[in-house]
């Protein structure tokens, strides 16, 4: 068997580390010159199922490493005013652990040299006669095999091609993320798992990105083959701006002065939060979801990760779906590797089970949204 991925995010990552495991072979194409070619750098929360499936995947020596460049994620979760005077708290959660993305693609890059290709934009796939499927790249390339996964985010081709009627909705207003290098005067601002700041104009939602260890110094010493960025301790922040804030500058350094404009007479821990922010990691915030789907007939083409069921980042469940897909369809083409089930049976079950819990992660984002959000977005 050879499976296709499109996309080496870290949910198609994550497959690919999975099926190598299971001795399937497997080739990541992405669109990117490289890994470094987009900003990437930004805390996400793993937990529970999602948790789990990553290391189910991941080699068994990386464990350590990963749980190395990891930082605490649990306690109280303070909703405070623009004052940082507490008004409410949405109730402790426990049990996970916070990584940065850029760092955690990087480790899923680990052992995968000889099967992810950069460069290799994806054009158009088809499905021959007998059963194999071609991906068509930019460059004029092409490669075979059994099974092609879509796990090529938001703006997905593979998905566009298979599900033309898919409707990705991008919700109004604009948003910023941001990141601030740590100090112990602004870990202070997120004494738990998170802090959320209700003020007249606009929310911020603020996470602290601490490592258990420097990346590059853990990745030396637990696995010297593993080249991990030198990535320091950050503050992640998000904040949505008010509906009359129609359009955003071009230029980080203008966005930023319209943000501390808006915060005119806040607590100055937060104004010097975002007026220390790292231009090159930080960015306009696009808000989108998907639309469920029905189940659309189980072919040699499916999907995983954003390519499916994108969501808004209220619920921290993006990342944990996309890993949860990739453990849960690695156990179904394991299976048909072992000639315990036909190809597309098992492709079919990893669908329909995926479906079901991937869109109950969208619901559950968009009803936690409006926590964060301005008032009228």
């Amino acid at each position: 068997m050879r499976v296709l991925v499109i996309g080496a995010g870290i949910g198609g990552l994550c497959l690919a580390q999975g099926l190598v495991r299971a001795g399937i072979d497997v080739r990541v194409f992405e669109g990117e010159a490289g890994v470094h070619s987009r900003y990437q750098g930004f805390r996400i929360g793993l937990g529970g199922p999602g948790l789990a499936a990553l290391r189910e995947c991941l080699p068994p020596r990386l464990h350590g490493l990963l749980e190395a460049t990891t930082g605490e994620l649990s306690g109280e979760r303070r909703v405070v005013d623009e004052q940082l005077r507490v008004t409410g708290r949405l109730g402790p959660l426990n049990g996970g652990m916070a990584t940065d993305r850029h760092v955690l693609r990087h480790l899923l890059l680990a052992g995968l040299a000889d099967r992810v290709e950069f460069g290799k934009r994806f054009v158009s796939y088809e499905e021959a006669a007998d059963g194999s499927v071609r991906a068509v790249f930019a460059d004029g390339s092409a490669a075979c095999g059994d099974l092609l996964v879509g796990a090529d985010g938001v703006g997905s081709r593979v998905r566009r091609q298979l599900l033309p009627e898919a409707e990705i909705v991008t919700l109004g207003g604009n948003g910023l993320l941001g990141r601030t290098p740590l100090t112990e005067r602004f870990a202070g601002l997120v004494p738990g798992f998170g802090t959320v700041v209700h003020g007249p104009q606009l929310r911020m939602l603020l996470g602290k990105m601490e490592f258990r260890r420097p990346p590059h110094l853990a990745a030396a010493e637990l696995a010297p083959d593993v080249e991990l960025p030198a990535t320091g301790s950050y503050l992640r922040w998000g904040a949505f701006l008010p509906p009359h804030v129609e359009a955003l500058p071009q230029d980080w350094t203008a966005t930023r002065e319209l943000l501390l404009g808006l915060m005119d007479g806040w607590h100055p821990d937060l104004v010097e939060l975002v007026r220390q922010s790292d231009a090159v990691n930080s960015s306009p915030l696009t808000v989108r979801h998907a639309k469920p789907v029905p189940h659309w007939g189980t072919r040699r083409v499916t999907l995983l990760g954003d390519a499916v069921h994108v969501m808004p980042p209220s619920a921290g469940q993006g990342a944990n779906t996309a890993f949860r897909d990739a453990a849960l369809l690695c156990r179904s083409l394991t299976a048909a590797h072992h000639g315990e089930a036909e190809l597309l049976a098992a492709v079919e079950r990893y669908e329909l089970e995926m479906l079901d819990y991937g869109f109950a992660a969208v619901a559950a984002s968009l009803e936690q949204l409006p926590t964060f959000t301005p008032t009228g977005r």
